[in-house]
């Protein structure tokens, strides 16, 4: 039976990590469906699928899906911390500037504190 291993091993193809790296880009592309890949490069689906995992992990001197997915979504949520950093720096100022002013009805708060004057009812509003 050693023999049977010896024969098969042989017969086993090798393909390069660019070969693999472009079949699989060209499955994500959607270029080509999957069975017709398989097809073309006479590859089982197994295989394809398989390849398509060792990309997505950066097998293929690429770089991993995920990890490039997760930069792109940290870089989008740091430009929203300092969006909203800025609108709430804009929206400290404007009230502190409403607070140094007097009120509208001539009444003022008695620190200058406008949250104070609300709950004692002498907000002038």
């Amino acid at each position: 039976m050693g023999w049977r291993k010896d024969l098969a091993m042989k017969n086993r193809r090798g393909f390069s990590l660019e070969f693999k790296r472009q079949i699989v880009e060209e499955l994500l592309s959607g270029e080509s469906r999957p069975a017709q890949l398989c097809r073309r490069y006479n590859i089982s689906p197994s295989l394809l699928y398989h390849w398509k995992r060792q990309y997505s992990r950066g097998n293929f001197n690429n770089e991993p899906m995920e990890e490039a997915a997760l930069r792109d979504r940290i870089e989008k949520l740091e430009r929203l911390v300092g969006k909203l950093t800025l609108e709430n720096e804009f929206l400290k100022r404007g009230l502190q500037n409403s607070l140094s002013r007097p009120s509208v009805r001539g009444k003022s708060s008695r620190d200058g504190n406008i949250f104070s004057a609300v709950l004692d009812g002498d907000a002038g509003l």
